[in-house]
């Protein structure tokens, strides 16, 4: 059974709805007390309900945000250049390390061009000697010539042609050597190519989104894997120009992972940066959270709640969200009180297990609608006055009560058990109906 915390605004509509199921079950419970009690009759002219005693303190105010889940160094991967697959070395959940093989493309078309380069390279580099070796030649020649001629055995003419030849023999020389470092570029070049035959992974991480299959013919806009560091991970949020005038760097961030069993697991963080960059149509910014995944609740691509803490309430009576009803024929906000409860009726031993039996109900006590003002909202629990502290508070049944009765049975629960009430999804209610429903069917009739 799925069970998933549950965003509460100001929660309404939502609330009335886990009361409405919240009553099945609380209905469940007092046929199953009654029918051992001899008490039905009772029961059909005195709704039953279930409440939660008031209590003071402050409520640590909180800003309800929806987070997208980031890889640390998250990269989307593409080949470099055209080519066919020939082999995929890797799998989606693969761990890598930087520079391991991803992918290799079949690569005839390059290593040809590698050669075709080499061979250019060394015609090139034979040019260079040649024309060194005439250059060399040349100045012997000129050498010897200049030595008759200062001894008048050689004419000015020869003088001028040998030192002709030279400059055009050294010119020669400068472009041979050119050519080479042409050459020579060319072949690195090929060879770089040839080396982006195979994908390589450009950071260590885990492998994800593979979109690579051998004989598949990929380009520079091929997407073929995503590759992220999943033990650290960031959750990127959309603060809005208002939220910023509270909200800053250093404060705790609460993010409400899924676990296995469906239950939320709470990830406490602080807020590591926000952009001071505001979107000019949306007046809104990001904001990124560090958080450490070693356990890998969180994955990336992920759409998570995150809280943001900056503060806290001023001193108030608390009441459990749920407690808060509207009057559909008045329209007035307010919550039922059990005032006689701990006074003239003794309330019941409470109970914080929401699976086990429930404690027994009270004898018909005198219940009022109470309106109130909230000072304060947190995402379970509010901060009102016209309540005291230790007075009862009706959570669950209040729409039995909006016809004009003035009194119910109570089954008192606890904090914890109202809470996780509220955590609930109407399905998860549902199928608790369904479960008890089921047991009490099982068990043998008397």
């Amino acid at each position: 059974m799925n069970k998933f915390p549950m965003i509460f605004a100001d929660g309404h509509p939502k609330i009335k709805l886990i009361a409405s199921f919240c009553v099945c079950v609380l209905a469940m419970g007092c046929t199953q007390d009654d029918a051992q009690n001899g008490e039905m009759q009772n029961t059909a002219v005195t709704p039953a309900v279930e409440a939660v005693e008031a209590r003071y303190g402050s409520l640590p105010l909180s800003e309800r945000l929806s987070g997208t889940v980031i890889a640390e160094n998250q990269v989307e991967l593409y080949s470099e250049i055209s080519g066919r697959i020939a082999e995929v070395l890797v799998n989606n959940g693969d761990e890598v390390q930087k520079g391991d093989p991803l992918v290799r493309l079949v690569d005839d078309q390059y290593r040809e061009q590698v050669q075709q380069a080499q061979a250019g390279y060394r015609i090139s580099n034979a040019r260079l000697k040649q024309s060194r070796a005439r250059l060399k030649q040349l100045e012997a020649e000129y050498k010897r010539t200049k030595t008759l001629a200062d001894q008048d055995l050689s004419s000015d003419l020869e003088i001028e042609t040998l030192e002709a030849q030279l400059e055009s023999a050294q010119a020669d020389v400068e472009l041979a050597e050119a050519e080479l470092a042409q050459a020579e570029s060319n072949l690195e070049e090929q060879r770089e190519v040839l080396a982006k035959t195979v994908v390589r992974a450009p950071i260590s991480g885990s492998v994800g989104q593979r979109n690579a299959e051998m004989g598949m013919q990929v380009s520079s806009n091929t997407h073929l894997f995503t590759i992220g560091n999943l033990g650290n991970l960031r959750v990127e949020v959309i603060l809005t120009e208002d939220m910023l005038n509270r909200i800053e760097i250093g404060q705790t961030a609460e993010i409400l992972a899924p676990e296995k069993d469906g239950q939320a697991r709470v990830i406490q963080a602080e807020l590591s940066r926000i952009s001071p960059f505001l979107n000019p149509v949306a007046r809104s910014t990001e904001a990124e959270i560090d958080v450490n995944n070693e356990d890998g609740i969180l994955r990336p691509g992920m759409f998570v709640p995150v809280d943001i803490l900056y503060g806290e309430s001023q001193q108030a009576t608390l009441l459990p969200t749920s407690a808060l009803y509207t009057d559909p024929t008045t329209g007035e906000e307010g919550v039922y009180v059990a005032t006689s409860l701990g006074s003239e009726v003794q309330p019941v031993e409470q109970t914080s297990d929401s699976s086990g039996n429930p404690p027994p109900l009270t004898e018909p006590t005198d219940v009022q609608f109470r309106t109130i003002d909230v000072v304060a909202r947190g995402r379970m629990e509010l901060g009102v006055t016209g309540i005291k502290s230790g007075e009862w508070i009706v959570t669950v049944g209040q729409h039995l009560l909006s016809s004009g009765r003035q009194q119910a049975r109570v089954r008192t629960s606890s904090w914890e058990r109202i809470l996780t009430l509220q955590g609930y999804q109407r399905q998860d209610l549902l199928q608790n109906v369904l479960d008890a429903q089921q047991q009490n069917s099982q068990q043998p009739t008397m």
